[in-house]
């Protein structure tokens, strides 16, 4: 698959494991791979898995890759036993750290923003937030190798979520 090159001492062979990471991507990407293997199995038996979503206010970090693999590899499995696992990306959208971030984008407490701008105001703001690393994550999430649908992601702030 690797294109090889050979290096300066004769028989040693030099490989670029980033050119092989982006080619393998660009094939899954090109041949839809991971919506070809949802399709294959659209009619079997369910496997629900929802994987504690990150954060929304965040950029992804080492913390994040780990447990992201991990999350991939569960429902890889059960993919491989058979079952139809949907793989919807998702945002913790709720509590402190949105309001943080609102708070410290506008220079103001909650309480001011929401007595000059009401709380649909706050609301908006909160969730217009929730979208700022969204592409951030596709690509780190990509990168990682794992399978999962942005697309048609899931926010903790959707009310069909609730």
């Amino acid at each position: 698959m690797a294109d090889s090159k050979q290096g300066k001492d004769a028989g040693h062979t030099q490989v670029s494991f980033p050119e092989i990471e982006l080619r393998t991507l660009a094939f899954w990407q090109s041949q839809a791979i991971f919506e070809r293997s949802l399709e294959a199995r659209k009619d079997s038996k369910p496997y629900v898995f929802y994987d504690g979503p990150p954060f929304a206010t965040g950029l992804p970090h080492h913390g994040h890759l780990l447990a992201s693999t991990l999350k991939d590899i569960i429902p890889r499995y059960f993919t491989m036993q058979g079952y139809y696992v949907e793989r919807r990306f998702g945002w913790d959208c709720h509590g402190l750290p949105i309001e943080y971030e609102i708070d410290k984008q506008e220079g103001q407490s909650t309480q001011e923003l929401v007595e000059r701008i009401g709380i649909a105001g706050y609301n908006d703001l909160c969730r217009a937030i929730v979208q700022r690393y969204t592409e951030q994550w596709r690509q780190t999430i990509t990168r990682l190798g794992r399978w999962v649908d942005f697309d048609h992601d899931y926010k903790t702030m959707d009310p069909d979520f609730m």
